[in-house]
């Protein structure tokens, strides 16, 4: 962002959900990648000082993929174990860039281990909405190792690998609204 657009990203932003996404893609018997996502998430950017801290937090319960039996399996214990751990959490500790790429560090909790993670992507500078509003786009992705947070679940393939691979890509689209 130029120092205009800096400037102009100032306050609290909230996310608009209907125009905001927040996924995850794996590896999945060794020859395709799975994806899937959350339909319960929220977030909130906020500028002090000109530095941008960005929260989120995801419903663990809220998973989306396209079988009903995938859904309950994933929130089991052998995966997110949303009945004791309903809650993901960013948190952002550091915003910095490379060129025109976001960096952003922070702490990612899932099925309550807290991990720091870098995530990389792209901030879009404000822009007026033809309904009075001002938004912003996030867009971020990174990759953790499940089993680092205890998502252990996997299956021999009968010639050699395993069902899911241990890496996951996390990627968030936002779209943010400013608070009045």
């Amino acid at each position: 962002m130029s120092v205009a657009e800096q400037q102009a990203a100032t306050g609290t932003w909230s996310v608009d959900k209907v125009h905001s996404t927040v996924g995850f893609e794996v590896k999945h018997m060794v020859v395709s990648t799975f994806r899937g996502g959350f339909e319960d998430f929220d977030a909130t950017l906020t500028f002090e000082d000109g530095e941008p801290r960005l929260v989120g937090t995801v419903r663990a319960g809220s998973v989306k993929v396209r079988d009903e039996n995938l859904a309950a399996h994933l929130q089991s214990p052998e995966f997110f174990d949303s009945e004791q751990h309903p809650e993901i959490r960013f948190e952002s500790a550091a915003t910095r860039r490379e060129g025109d790429e976001l960096i952003v560090d922070g702490d990612l909790t899932i099925k309550g281990v807290t991990k720091r993670v870098e995530a990389r992507g792209a901030i879009v500078e404000p822009h007026d909405d033809p309904y009075g509003g001002t938004r912003i786009g996030v867009e971020l992705s990174t990759l953790v190792d499940r089993t680092e947070y205890g998502l252990n679940w996997n299956q021999p393939l009968p010639k050699g690998g395993f069902a899911l691979a241990n890496d996951v890509k996390l990627v968030v689209n936002l779209e943010l609204v400013k608070a009045e």
